[in-house]
């Protein structure tokens, strides 16, 4: 498959003060970072500016990055500078990505967001990508089923804007259970198979079907308990093995200590965001709405994780070689035109010092590279190679759906 980074790794890349005043620097800069670490492609990030956004960047538990500074919007002159740069360093650009809740309650706050969504899109355009990644999001202030109603009033639009620039855009499935100070835990209502063909079928009404495709990352299946070849299995048996349309190579690692004492709904009270029956107004203790989640796991970067065979069988690990090879056996897409792109959320290693981070990220490129090399090779041998013999393979295998 086709390898990528997003550019969020490393937020401060290039230093506020430079990119503000000149906000294309960042872009050429992180081109020139990902060819030195071996990164063929980039993800690049986009976000409403630190002055602009409706979330104060202490409540982030990973703060996001604009390395596409789109306050003003994108043009031609900006994108031949943009391109110039990938000419210049070849490195290439798998999509753009805008990861913030289209389903906002506030319309105010709802339009600002829809309007940078446009500018991305027009952006992706320039530049030559054919798809952009994001959220759905939720309006925490109404329940799942018109959650579904808003989403066809409000997100089927930004779903026809993308089909009249030829772009198809790719839902992330994280839950963001730490995206409210509430109890509530499916914070983005596009967190699994179930409601991706809820939503498909509702695009498909509208004639923009072809539009809504699934951006998959395994740490969110790990953070509700499901394997990839489950995930991947269901979405055959039902006739939508063709939804996923993009990677994201992130993995999670469950703590079974943490599990013993919350269980999968993560940490609900004492938390710190809220003092007796009122929440918080402090973004750092706001923040502490994370708990939901970090409570029982944590992120990790490909490669970072140790290889733990239990971990992988009792779904608290990401199992990295079946994922690949699963998704070549049992979803519908063409692994070599199908992107990998590396997330880094692994707290320990999120650092922010270029010269201590290159290492790390080019060692987790490197083991995503070996991996899917290692599952393209295992899947010819035993499909092509011996079912072209008539000889078959050889043991059972990680089987879906087995408890």
């Amino acid at each position: 498959m086709k390898l990528s980074i997003l550019t969020a790794a490393l937020q401060e890349l290039t230093p506020r003060e430079r990119r503000d005043a000149d906000p294309d620097v960042a872009i050429e800069e992180w081109l020139e970072f990902a060819r030195q670490i071996g990164s063929p492609n980039i993800e690049l990030s986009a976000a409403l500016h630190p002055t602009q956004s409706d979330v104060p960047s202490a409540a982030l538990l990973d703060p996001v990055a604009n390395t596409l500074d789109l306050r003003q919007p994108f043009n031609d002159e900006r994108a031949a500078r943009v391109r110039g740069a990938m000419q210049a360093t070849r490195v290439g650009l798998s999509d753009l990505a805008y990861f913030d809740n289209m389903l906002a309650a506030d319309e105010s706050v709802r339009s600002k967001k829809h309007e940078l969504m446009l500018r991305v899109f027009d952006a992706a355009v320039l530049l030559g990508t054919d798809a952009v990644t994001g959220f759905v999001g939720r309006n925490f202030r109404l329940g799942m089923d018109a959650n579904l109603a808003m989403f066809e009033e409000v997100f089927v639009p930004l779903l026809r804007q993308a089909k009249a620039r030829g772009l198809t855009f790719r839902v992330e499935q994280c839950p963001m259970p730490g995206w409210t100070i509430t109890d509530t835990w499916h914070n983005n209502i596009a967190y699994a198979p179930g409601p991706w063909i809820a939503l498909h079928r509702i695009c498909e009404r509208h004639g923009v079907g072809d539009q809504f495709r699934i951006h998959y990352d395994p740490s969110h299946a790990i953070l509700m308990g499901q394997d990839s070849r489950s995930v991947f299995q269901y979405l055959k048996d039902t006739g939508y093995n063709f939804l996923i349309g993009g990677f994201h190579v992130k993995g999670q690692v469950i703590d079974s200590r943490g599990i013993a004492a919350w269980g999968y709904g993560g940490q609900t009270m004492q938390r710190g965001d809220w003092h007796a029956d009122t929440p918080s107004i402090d973004p750092v203790e706001q923040q502490n709405a994370w708990k939901k989640q970090t409570v029982f796991c944590e992120h990790e970067l490909p490669g970072t994780a140790r290889h733990d065979p239990l971990a992988y069988l009792q779904n608290r690990s990401v199992d990295w070689l079946d994922h690949q090879l699963a998704a070549r056996e049992l979803l519908s897409i063409e692994p070599e035109k199908t992107f990998l792109v590396v997330e880094h959320e692994y707290p320990k290693a999120r650092v922010q010092d270029k010269a201590r981070l290159a290492p790390i990220l080019a060692g987790s490129l490197a083991f995503t590279r070996a991996i899917d090399e290692a599952a393209a090779a295992m899947y010819a041998l035993q499909h092509e190679v011996l079912a072209g013999q008539g000889i078959p393979a050889q043991g059972v295998g990680r089987e879906p759906y087995r408890s």
